[in-house]
């Protein structure tokens, strides 16, 4: 891989930690994105919107491999944002990557763009795309990831990285939500049996997964127009994991069950009843099918691909990752533990 680089979205959660492990491997590194939001005086930043080619082709000028990470956050609900970004601002990254000469892309997609909130239990990436995607966020994964993937070409070369639930240092939703939720006093539940196997991946080894991606990406490698699963590759029950950070920052765990096609339905009758509302009030609802489906259901991914490939293997593991966490938000600790 060249020398030069850009990372789009790279003021985002795991834009940033990208930049991080690319200044690491001695890369020089370009940032693009709507706002700088940190400082580092060894990265050339770029402001602009990303569907906009003059604005995004100063930035990627010069650099020979093109990530992108930009995108809105999978729990908004906003379906032009959604499409803006993720589909018509990819469309304008591959346009602009062919005329400032870039060689490489490597999108970030998700891991959700097969996953129908029904339980899939080590998913390959032969699994089709979902055919109901379950949010906005998914629905334009997949027409993203489709549109990377059918542009590689003899002198284009493009690869996506799914990775699963993200999670790690500077994570600005699933901790801080998490911790949200444990001080309000609504983590004393946990939906279903609590055995549903899920994949949580650290950030740093997404990041790695992208890199070794770009490094393997050229004329007739195996890698070139394909997706790839990245995950920690140690699944674990979805309330284990959570119940590991709560104690972690000494907040209770959660003790009691909830059947989990029950509360399903009431999720679904929730939506309904806000459905109905909404020519006259904006609700904003977090609790809703989707959340459930995450919570209760198995989704946990192979990375036999990726190892094969790429020669991925996680930096990081599963044990130390969540400690790392844990200690890196002092600030959300419970004040009241002892």
């Amino acid at each position: 891989m060249g020398k030069q680089c850009t990372v789009i979205g790279g003021c985002g959660f795991l834009g940033h930690h990208l930049v991080e492990s690319l200044q690491e491997r001695g890369y020089s590194v370009n940032v693009f994105d709507i706002k700088s939001t940190f400082e580092d005086k060894r990265v050339n930043f770029f402001v602009g919107d990303l569907c906009s080619k003059e604005e995004l082709l100063p930035a990627l000028q010069g650099s020979e491999v093109v990530f992108n990470c930009a995108s809105p956050p999978p729990s908004s609900n906003n379906k032009e944002m959604f499409y803006k970004v993720n589909f018509d601002g990819t469309k304008n990254i591959i346009d602009t990557c062919k005329e400032a000469g870039v060689k490489k892309l490597v999108l970030t997609s998700s891991a959700s763009v097969i996953y129908e909130g029904k339980d899939i239990e080590n998913g390959n990436e032969d699994l089709p795309y979902a055919s109901q995607p379950i949010n906005y966020y998914t629905e334009t994964k997949i027409l993203q990831e489709k549109v990377v993937l059918e542009a590689n070409s003899p002198d284009f070369y493009t690869v996506a990285i799914r990775p699963h639930g993200i999670f790690g240092p500077r994570d600005p939703q699933l901790v801080p939500t998490l911790v949200e939720t444990a001080r309000a006093g609504k983590t004393k539940f946990m939906i279903g049996n609590g055995k549903n196997l899920v994949d949580f991946t650290y950030v740093k080894n997404v990041a790695h997964g992208h890199i070794l991606a770009a490094e393997k990406l050229g004329k007739d490698s195996p890698v070139c127009g394909k997706p790839y699963h990245i995950t920690n590759d140690e699944p674990i029950p979805f309330w284990s994991f959570m119940s590991r950070l709560l104690v972690g920052l000494k907040y209770p765990p959660p003790r009691y069950h909830l059947p989990y096609v029950l509360i399903y339905y009431l999720a679904l009758f929730l939506q309904l009843v806000c459905w109905l509302l909404s020519p006259f009030v904006t609700l904003k609802v977090t609790f809703t099918p989707m959340t459930v489906a995450l919570a209760g259901t198995f989704h946990y991914y192979s990375c036999e691909r990726a190892k094969r490939d790429m020669d991925y293997a996680p930096l990081i593991g599963l044990e130390e990752a969540i400690q790392k966490t844990v200690e890196s938000y002092p600030h959300l600790r419970n004040p009241n533990a002892q």
